[in-house]
Parts: C-alpha cells; sequence; structure tokens
C-alpha cells in the first residue's frame, strides 16, 4: 500500500468531481488551472495506483488513449460509452463472464481476467445526430 501524499489526495478528489472518463493530462490541465504544482508524471502515477487498487476505472479509448474516472462499483464490471458526449453506464455481462471462463478453460488457460468496454452512441447522442448515427 503507498502512502497517502498531498498528490495523490488531489489526483483523487479531481477525479472524484469529473464527470465521466479524462486523460491523465486532461486532468493535468484542470489541477493546473486550480493552482496546483502537481506533475504530469504523479498524475500518470497517481491514476495508475488508484486504478490498480481499484479506487478508479481505467480504459483504453478507441483512440488507445488511456483514460479514468473515479469508480462508483466495486468488483469486476464493464462499461457502455458513448463516443459523443462520454456518457458512462456501468454493466453487469454475465454472458461475458461465462463466455470468457469457457474460452479460456478450453484453451487450458487458468485465471484468465479481462476487460470488456463497449462503445457506441447514447440515445440522446443518436437523437440528435439523426439517422446519421445509425
Amino acid at each position: 500500500m503507498k502512502r497517502n501524499t498531498w498528490q495523490r489526495e488531489a489526483v483523487r478528489e479531481a477525479l472524484d468531481e469529473t464527470e465521466g472518463f479524462i486523460s491523465a493530462q486532461a486532468l493535468h490541465s484542470t489541477l493546473h488551472a486550480s493552482g496546483s504544482p502537481i506533475g504530469l508524471a504523479t498524475v500518470y502515477r497517481a491514476l495508475g495506483d488508484l486504478a490498480a487498487n481499484g479506487e478508479a476505472d481505467s480504459l483504453q479509448s478507441p483512440e488507445g488513449e488511456a483514460l479514468y474516472r473515479a469508480c462508483s462499483t466495486t468488483g469486476h464490471h464493464h462499461h457502455l460509452i458513448c463516443r459523443n458526449c462520454g456518457l458512462t453506464v456501468e454493466i453487469a455481462a454475465d454472458e461475458v463472464e461465462s463466455w470468457a471462463k469457457r474460452v479460456a478453460a478450453e484453451h487450458g488457460f487458468t485465471g484468465a481476467a479481462h476487460v470488456v468496454d463497449v462503445f457506441g452512441l447514447c440515445a440522446n447522442c443518436t437523437k440528435a445526430l439523426g439517422a446519421d448515427a445509425r
């Protein structure tokens, strides 16, 4: 367990105040705009630690960038994420869990883990964007 420094607490608080997922660079900019002297490398380390400890969700955007948000659910879960507005919904995916265990076992794997994030357009963005969104 890493000690709780003012930097880690600043990152945790900023993440708690953020809606949806955010990149380390964007969170760093937010912290700097509020007057914090925290460094970008420290923000990256703190976010990685928060994700490793289950205090933050982490996912990779379709562009390959790591994004983070304060975790509102403990334990393993998945997300539906709007590509347009960033709305994120935590979902249970029992079918995915069963499939992952079965496929791993079929290939002789044990202790398999997985990450599933489903990107699409939420109902509001679909409606706003019209037929082009489908």
